[in-house]
């Protein structure tokens, strides 16, 4: 049977075929690419006057992409990092329909060959020990939504788990006894398991008994009993910070998303001392590289190196051990 090689069948093929079945990309992933063909279409009915159903791949030539982008930047507001997503996926696109339809290929290497955008990047945020505090104290435990809002910014903090993470977490995938953990399908659909510390273990078992929850019902429902959503959970977050930036000032200059929860855990663990690689593992990250954006934003890193260069100058003095051991150590 003859692929349907018109726009509307290739962008169906390329959803349930190329996305679901062959790669089968995660939910995020769809509605990331689903988003982007939107903004898109709407795009082109104000540009081209046409419907998604009337378009056809030599409208969508690199010229029209370029302005597509553009409209991004600069109408809608999005920042360097957003245009180059919404580039990825319809880079996706176009390598699909170059496989399927070489008719096409004129078009599609002129719109595989668009680069991304390259953007300044600025420091990661992360909250310091003293703001920590001030926000695990700003939920009022009084209520039922303070004391799963305070349960649920500490289980944040302390495991890092991404946002859709953490709201697609069931009772079951928590595992309170000996070698407590928690388990959890992250990004690639990999699945890995985040140790709990005793603070935290007991705070979740305070929890459960009044979540009265049963099998498959989510950790951290909303008033309805249904899981948070991610506009939930930054919701909650923007409220409690905002209590909590009342007694400690310094929240009032950051702006803090759930991802600043999952960058101060891992600045927790790095000023801790534990290894980039144990870091990676601990947060799910693909390379090693990513987890160095954080040793970039450690100040504290940064002076202790400092402390050790000797200044110019000043002659340096002769290395002695500062224990005995130590001293022993070296002469073996």
């Amino acid at each position: 049977m003859k692929p349907n090689t018109t726009f509307p069948g290739l962008l169906e093929a390329f959803f349930t075929d190329r996305l679901m079945s062959q790669r089968q990309a995660s939910p995020n992933t769809i509605a990331s690419y689903r988003d982007t063909f939107c903004l898109l279409f709407r795009f082109a009915k104000q540009r081209l006057k046409k419907t998604p159903s009337t378009l056809t791949i030599k409208d969508l030539d690199s010229p029209f992409i370029g302005m597509f982008l553009e409209h991004l930047e600069k109408d809608r507001g999005n920042k360097a990092r957003s245009r180059n997503v919404r580039l990825a996926a319809i880079h996706s696109f176009f390598k699909y329909v170059a496989l399927q339809d070489p008719s096409h290929s004129a078009v599609t290497q002129r719109v595989l060959a668009m680069p991304t955008k390259r953007y300044t990047r600025t420091p990661i945020d992360f909250l310091t020990r003293s703001e920590i505090d001030a926000l695990l104290a700003a939920p009022d435990q009084n209520t039922w939504t303070g004391r799963r809002d305070r349960t649920l910014l500490l289980f944040a903090i302390q495991t890092g788990l991404r946002v859709s993470e953490l709201i697609a977490l069931t009772i079951p995938d928590l595992v309170l006894d000996h070698g407590a953990h928690v388990r959890c399908k992250g990004k690639g659909r990999k699945e890995r398991c985040t140790p709990l510390r005793k603070e935290l273990v007991f705070a979740l078992r305070v929890w459960l008994r009044e979540r009265h929850g049963q099998l498959d019902d989510p950790l951290f429902p909303n008033a309805r009993g249904r899981s948070l959503s991610r506009d939930g959970v930054e919701y909650l977050l923007a409220k409690n910070v905002a209590v909590a930036g009342q007694q400690c000032s310094s929240l009032q200059k950051k702006h803090i998303t759930p991802h600043v929860l999952r960058h101060t855990t891992a600045m927790e663990l790095l000023q801790h001392g534990v290894d980039r690689s144990v870091i990676a593992l601990w947060l799910g990250h693909e390379s090693l590289e990513t987890t160095e954006v954080y040793i970039q934003a450690d100040l504290k890193m940064k002076e202790q190196a400092l402390a050790k260069i000797t200044p110019i100058n000043v002659q340096p003095g002769r290395y002695r051990p500062d224990d005995h051991i130590l001293a022993f150590l070296r002469s073996l």
